[in-house]
């Protein structure tokens, strides 16, 4: 989730993510920044802020100058929705930034069983459903997003953008398709 997650500690997470039936991702593969914005249904601009100012950074690989691209994970991918779920109720960036800074702290790998609930001012994270009655039986919890559900929207997103990516042409087949084009 972060560039301090790197290595190998970010990556058995995100394999840890798809262990329910849905398809092993390349641990390498990135998603362009267009591509994860509209995966996580947000604009480019608001991804491109949110990279520059370390709210949600691309993990596969950073922007390294003029021309370079960042590439983003899945896990990066899932955050970003998450983030947009948030600003949708309304929860200030300043708060959004926090939640964001729990989850990279807690370093949870079951983000599935993880819900993240707010009182509009406040973002909790609970782990367990005995966390979630105690915030809503205190009058805490207005609202809450179960990252699962958000997880699985994401996987479904990105495994049909697979689908719609044509095969990478090799050499001869582009010249072939710009003769005929």
């Amino acid at each position: 989730m972060s560039a301090k997650d790197g290595g190998s500690g970010h990556r058995s997470a995100d394999a840890l993510l798809f262990t329910d039936g849905l398809p092993q991702r390349d641990e390498e593969v990135g998603y362009r920044g267009a591509e994860a914005a509209r995966a996580a249904g947000i604009t480019y601009r608001q991804l491109d802020y949110w990279a520059r100012t370390g709210l949600v950074e691309p993990t596969v690989q950073s922007a390294t100058g003029s021309g370079s691209q960042r590439l983003y994970g899945f896990r990066d991918v899932l955050v970003l929705k998450l983030v947009k779920r948030l600003l949708d109720t309304g929860v200030s960036l300043q708060q959004i930034r926090v939640a964001v800074d729990q989850l990279r702290a807690s370093g949870i790998r079951d983000l599935a069983g993880t819900t993240l609930m707010s009182d509009g001012a406040s973002v909790y994270l609970c782990t367990s459903n005995d966390e979630v009655i105690d915030l809503v039986s205190r009058g805490q919890g207005v609202f809450g997003i179960a990252v699962g559900k958000v997880l699985r929207e994401v996987e479904s997103t990105l495994v049909e953008f697979d689908a719609l990516t044509p095969a990478p042409m090799d050499e001869l087949a582009a010249r072939r398709a710009a003769r005929t084009a």
